[in-house]
């Protein structure tokens, strides 16, 4: 009995060895993987395909984590600075986006020319744009909807300056929400509501809401404002109160 109670033990003891030797092979294997590849870093991809000329929405632009050793050296880390811009060559879906895409001629694409202290200009996708202009007032409705599928609207800001429209979607006209990924058609509104991108003069704390909105809200929505009305934004309204 003691025997075989000690030939378990050695066996037990042998098979504990094996195993911490084997978890620390696997162990220096991922340390010289990674070593060679570098460490996982964020890096800016095209979420779908976009074209050559057409301005980027930020929908169209997804954060992912790739080693170091794969990313090109101008790839960038963040959407910050490239929403509204024009890419110079085609980025399919899932490729890099890369500051040389947007080098030179981009620098008379961006909307801040005659943006004064304190102000922003802010590149959003939104509905109801048919029939603005550039230089328009106009009031800005944000609609969300929340997981039970209830819905509020609120009239986020009131008579702020409409500097470019631009038609959106990735087609080059007007794009048809029901023709979208199921992520975008969400974020676009109701099915069949035409979209635009939209350049608005704002302050700083309105573009930051803005560009929230822009990623996560059902709808952005552009209503003109008539010549004269300083009214102020009004409350949010809920589908239950309609």
């Amino acid at each position: 009995m003691k025997s075989r109670r000690r030939r378990g033990l050695l066996l037990l003891s042998v098979a504990l060895a094996s195993g911490g030797l084997a978890a620390s092979q696997v162990r220096e294997r991922e340390r010289s993987v990674a070593a060679q590849v570098g460490p996982a870093v964020p890096v800016l991809v095209a979420a779908r395909d976009l074209r050559a000329g057409a301005r980027v929405s930020a929908r169209a632009l997804h954060v992912r984590r790739v080693p170091a050793r794969f990313i090109p050296p101008d790839a960038l880390g963040s959407a910050a600075g490239i929403v509204g811009l024009r890419p110079s060559a085609a980025i399919a879906a899932g490729g890099y986006v890369t500051a040389g895409l947007f080098a030179g001629s981009n620098d008379e694409q961006r909307e801040g020319g005659g943006v004064g202290r304190g102000e922003r200009a802010v590149t959003v996708e939104v509905s109801g744009a048919a029939g603005l202009s550039a230089g328009a007032r106009v009031d800005v409705l944000v609609s969300t909807e929340s997981a039970a599928g209830g819905g509020r609207t609120l009239m986020a800001l009131a008579g702020v300056e409409l500097l470019r429209l631009e038609p959106g979607g990735a087609g080059g006209g007007y794009r048809d929400a029901a023709t979208e990924d199921a992520g975008g058609a969400a974020a676009a509104g109701a099915a069949g509501a035409p979209t635009a991108l939209a350049t608005l003069r704002v302050s700083l704390r309105q573009a930051v809401y803005l560009t929230a909105a822009d990623n996560f809200a059902r709808e952005i929505r552009l209503l003109a404002r008539p010549a004269g009305d300083h009214s102020a934004a009004g409350a949010a309204v809920s589908q239950g109160q309609l």
